[in-house]
């Protein structure tokens, strides 16, 4: 049962993965991001519906606790999937993916100022470490290269939006069950995105040549991969599910390199290689030092 959970995560940060890819290509051709997050969400709300439609039972949707964090979630998620893809339009899948894995880092920052997780020394040092290799990745130590700027801050923002989905789902979980959460969640996301869509791109994507890209892109990017995660998570543990989830990145970085022919400079893969390997650490240690529930950062639900 183990390896089968462990398996289901690795998809799910596949898909991930992927997902960043074809956001990729059709940024470039020239579909607004936040038409491509629209369309993302929207498909994978249609998944959650017919989950929630087979496992109707112990849904919570009485309760009024659930409908309020779980909204947070959807303005987590909102934010996380529209930044995303601005950064993905701005600058390269690599450096968008990479950044927006430093969404723990973001939880940890909250967790220790609202007293939910207690700071050492070493968890500061992570943090450092994560913040040195943003410098290197987005090359903010370079005034000149202004082009950085959108790239870093919607890539933060992607991350800092991750987080705040991640605090909506912690604390709407104990009054319902995770679909019936994605499904509140990811209604909030397709009234949000819509209507900060732009109206003629949105209706186009339905006569398209590209359709199959939003379709794929709403299958593997929001649709199955939150159901494979979840059911993954089950019986895996969060240190393994850490570090199973940098398959996420690697996949994205992959194919920007390969697909989409997006060069990563040697000091800039010197700062993904620090982020990475620093927040699935990080996230690690978190997992094997919890007895009990998980702690936040490590009990995220989607990329």
């Amino acid at each position: 049962m183990l390896n089968l959970s462990a398996i289901f995560v690795a998809a799910a940060a596949i898909c991930w993965g992927l997902s960043g890819g074809i956001g990729g290509i059709l940024t470039a051709e020239g579909w607004d991001p936040v038409v491509v997050s629209f369309y993302r969400g929207a498909i994978g709300l249609l998944f959650v519906l017919a989950w929630l439609g087979v496992r109707p039972r112990g849904s919570g949707l009485a309760s009024g606790r659930l409908w309020f964090w779980s909204a947070i979630a959807g303005l987590g998620v909102a934010g996380n999937f529209a930044f995303y893809f601005v950064s993905i339009a701005e600058g390269s899948v690599a450096v968008a993916a990479t950044l927006m894995y430093c969404a723990p880092v973001f939880v940890y920052l909250v967790s220790f100022t609202l007293k939910l997780e207690r700071p050492t020394l070493f968890k500061w040092a992570a943090i450092a470490m994560v913040l040195v290799g943003v410098v290197l990745l987005t090359g903010v130590y370079d005034l000149g290269a202004g082009e950085v700027t959108p790239i870093a801050a919607a890539g933060l923002l992607s991350g800092l939006s991750y987080a705040l989905f991640i605090f909506g789902f912690k604390y709407a979980a104990p009054h319902g069950s995770p679909q019936a959460i994605l499904m509140i969640a990811f209604t909030v996301l397709a009234i949000i995105l819509f209507g900060l869509s732009d109206s003629g791109q949105a209706v186009a994507v339905l006569s398209t040549p590209s359709w199959p890209w939003f379709v794929a892109l709403g299958v593997g990017g929001a649709g199955l991969s939150f159901i494979f995660y979840i059911v993954g998570l089950r019986h895996t543990a969060p240190a393994v599910a850490s570090i199973i989830a940098m398959v996420e990145p690697v996949t994205a970085s992959l194919f920007g390199l390969v697909v989409l022919h997006q060069s990563v400079s040697p000091l800039q893969f010197f700062g993904m290689a620090l982020i990475l390997l620093t927040v699935t650490a990080l996230s690690a240690f978190s997992g094997t030092e919890s007895t009990g529930s998980e702690p936040l950062a490590t009990e995220s639900v989607a990329e």
